[in-house]
Formats: C-alpha cells, sequence, structure tokens
C-alpha cells in the first residue's frame, strides 16, 4: 500500500540562542543554549528535518511531498549566537538552519532598536519605571512632534501577548509601532545610552553576525534569507517603502551570493499586508515566513505566509 502523502511541516522561530548565566544580560528573553542541545535531540529522535530547497520544491509541485514529520528550523535577526552556537550544533547533526539577518544591522553597525527595547528591558526589573520615563519624554517632545494626548496611544498599544506581560507589551508597542519615527527613535536611543551603553558600533559588532560570518554559513549549507533591510513593521509602511525595504534587503543577499531565484522573506514581527505580499509575488520570492504558532499546510496555507511555532513549543 502506498504510504499516505505529508504536504503539512513544523516551522521553528528561534531568536537569542545563549549561555544566559556566562552572558552580560541574563535576563535577556533567549533560549538556553543547553536547552537548544535537547531540542535537537527531540527533533532528531520525533522529527524528520528538511530544508529550505526541499519546502520550496515541494510547494512548487502539488505531486511532491514532504517525509513525515518534516520540521525546518529558521533563525530570525542575525544575531551573533547563530554563528557561534548554533551553526557548530547543527553542522555536527547535518541539519540545515534558515537565518533571516537584518541587512542594516549587518552592514551600518546600528543596534536595531528591537533589540535595544529587548537589553533595556534585560538591565532592568523596574518596567513601570520605564514606562513613567517614557511618558515624561513623551511630554518633552509633545510640542515638537505635535503627539496626541498620551491616551490616544495607551489604547492602541493595548493587546494581549503569549510571553510577554501586559506592561512590558505596552512598553514595545509605544517603542516599536505606535508613537511616531522620529519620537519613538529618540526615547529609544536615550534609554539605550542610559541603560545600556553609548557605543552603539561596539554593541552592534559583538551582537550581529559579520558579512563574513554569514558567508561562511551559507558555505556551510545554511540557508540565508530576507528579513528586511531596518527591520521595520512592513505593514506599517507606504507601498513604495515597502518597495525600497525589500530591494536593499535583496541587494544584500545578492552580495552574499544567495540564488535570486530561491530567495525567501520572513517578516519583522511578522507584518504583512496585501501590497507587501504583491511586492514579493512581482520578485519572485519563493516562501514567505510568518508568525502565527501552528503546523503549517502547504495545501492550504498562502505560501507567501507560513506559519511558524515558537521555539518555547518545542518540547526539550
Amino acid at each position: 500500500m502506498k504510504a499516505a502523502k505529508n504536504r503539512t511541516v513544523t516551522n521553528v522561530m528561534y531568536h537569542y540562542v545563549r549561555d544566559l548565566e556566562r552572558s552580560r544580560f541574563p535576563k535577556i528573553k533567549a533560549l538556553e543554549l543547553e536547552r537548544f542541545r535537547r531540542q535537537l535531540d527531540h527533533v532528531q529522535e520525533h522529527y524528520n528535518p528538511i530544508t529550505v530547497e526541499d519546502l520550496i520544491n515541494t510547494v512548487g509541485s502539488e505531486s511532491q511531498d514532504l517525509p513525515e514529520n518534516a520540521i525546518l528550523l529558521t533563525f530570525d535577526d542575525g544575531y551573533s549566537d547563530h554563528f557561534a552556537n548554533v551553526l557548530p550544533l547543527l553542522q555536527a547533526r547535518g541539519i540545515q538552519g534558515a537565518f533571516f539577518p537584518p541587512a542594516q544591522a549587518v552592514l551600518e553597525h546600528k543596534v536595531l532598536d528591537v533589540n535595544k527595547i529587548h537589553f533595556v528591558l534585560a538591565s532592568t526589573s523596574d518596567i513601570a519605571g520605564l514606562l513613567e520615563q517614557i511618558f515624561s519624554l513623551m511630554e518633552e517632545l509633545g510640542k515638537a512632534f505635535e503627539l496626541e494626548p498620551r491616551d490616544h496611544y495607551l489604547q492602541k498599544a493595548r493587546e494581549e501577548h503569549r510571553f510577554d506581560s501586559q506592561e512590558v507589551v505596552l512598553l514595545k508597542r509605544l517603542l516599536q509601532r505606535e508613537l511616531p519615527l522620529p519620537v519613538r527613535t529618540e526615547i529609544v536611543g536615550r534609554l539605550f545610552a542610559q541603560h545600556v551603553t553609548a557605543d552603539e558600533a561596539a554593541f552592534a559588532s559583538e551582537l550581529y553576525m559579520s558579512v563574513d560570518q554569514i558567508e561562511e554559513l551559507r558555505a556551510a549549507g545554511m540557508h540565508i534569507g530576507s528579513h528586511g533591510y531596518s527591520h521595520a513593521w512592513l505593514n506599517h509602511l507606504s507601498a513604495d517603502e515597502q518597495a525600497s525595504e525589500i530591494d536593499q534587503s535583496l541587494g544584500f543577499l545578492r552580495n552574499l551570493g544567495v540564488p535570486s531565484e530561491n530567495w525567501t522573506m520572513c517578516y519583522p514581527y511578522g507584518g504583512f499586508n496585501g501590497a507587501l505580499l504583491q511586492h514579493l509575488e512581482n520578485r519572485s520570492c519563493r516562501l514567505g515566513f510568518g508568525v502565527e504558532a501552528r503546523i503549517a499546510d502547504l495545501d492550504r496555507d498562502n505560501y507567501l505566509v507560513l506559519p511558524r511555532i515558537d521555539t518555547n513549543d518545542l518540547p526539550s
């Protein structure tokens, strides 16, 4: 009897992977290195790891299937953790990872605002105090930038999150999305300089992979995909701004030697809309990865918006 076809895959999303106890920021929300090792043990015992190329080929052919319990490991944001900690473990087990570095962080030695916020939060336990500092800075900058009253932003920023408290979600949404970009940039920059470091370039060089390291990942058989240029909420940009983000990122990938016919997209924060998907289709994007936490079904899901589970959802 012919085996039943499988067209499903568990895509797993990773960010920081580090030895927290020995790191300078033990309170950063990261996956412990030892737990990652145990997850890889679990993956090899219960799943069949596949490559991005396997997934592209299967999406492109209704007659092709995947192995049972197929799994793909994806790594966002281009952290040096991925080169120092993840690559050796994947190589030793013969598993391909898909890595999505934001170009600006690598090329310009700028710490992304999303990471500045992470390390500010990891530098203090007084979240209420951080919020009050943000509100004070909003008042200071309010007239120059014609800000709305505080309650306007508080209402827009309130939402639930599986892994963050309401206070942390409020802080992140204010500084990642709801306040005008110049105000967000100013506030995040001040908080980072006060609570973490004033030497942003040195911190960026330590936090992110270099071009040479990313090229080593690719030479080792790992997949390198697009994570935009500046790690922006792409669904909050105009169509022209979206196109610029994607094209700059594609230029970065071309310089790394990534084949233009097999490029993939991973949405920062999971943000996308119809205009962005049209840009990707026009540029022959083969796969896109979002953040909806479930197993992907290639017969039902849009190949440009494949779901991924969080690393915290995977046993270890």
